[in-house]
């Protein structure tokens, strides 16, 4: 009977090892997630595992040698509890693999990195340096965003890679 189990990498490995271990007949599963991330300036939709470092593999304790996963390319070594390989609790593995969403073989993040009412702070542009409220996404990477200008809130259409979170304080960022 197979058990999942995990696979602890090297770092940035976990595609390497997945496609290793699965040319020596394991069964790998690396879950992916698929998320906006801001890189170079610019939103940007990555595709990262979900666990950095980790994978699961399917063993048949007692059946097949667990010896070369060691010296799989890219992999560490099994994570382990004292000399005995760890497992997976039943279904979890299976329910990461259901979540999936499977057009795009991955977890998926919601595609806009904020929220209706999130505080973030205008990095670029005219506005730079300004705290603002997060409206809603207007299309064509643009964002309205509301600002306290002048002591009356106005709603500003800016480049969406213009904004980032804003540094948590205490006070409100401006308009309500």
């Amino acid at each position: 009977m197979k058990t999942w189990s995990v696979v602890f990498t090297k770092p940035r490995q976990e595609a390497v090892a997945r496609e290793n271990l699965a040319r020596q007949a394991f069964l790998p599963y690396l879950p992916m997630l698929k998320q906006p991330k801001r890189l170079r300036g610019r939103w940007v939709e990555v595709v990262e595992p979900l666990f950095p470092r980790y994978l699961f593999v399917a063993l048949d304790f007692g059946v097949q040698d667990l010896s070369p996963i060691r010296s799989t390319l890219g992999v560490v070594d099994l994570v382990r509890f004292g000399p005995e390989p760890a497992t997976v609790p039943e279904g979890i593995v299976e329910s990461l693999m259901a979540a999936e969403d499977p057009a795009a073989a991955c977890h998926l993040v919601r595609a806009e990195p904020f929220q209706k009412g999130d505080r973030v702070t205008i990095a670029a542009g005219p506005f730079a340096g300004i705290e603002a409220i997060f409206e809603a996404p207007t299309g064509k990477g643009r964002v309205a965003v509301l600002l306290d200008l002048l002591g009356r809130v106005a709603r500003v259409q800016i480049d969406r890679n213009h904004i980032v979170c804003a540094p948590s304080t205490s006070q409100p960022a401006g308009p309500a």
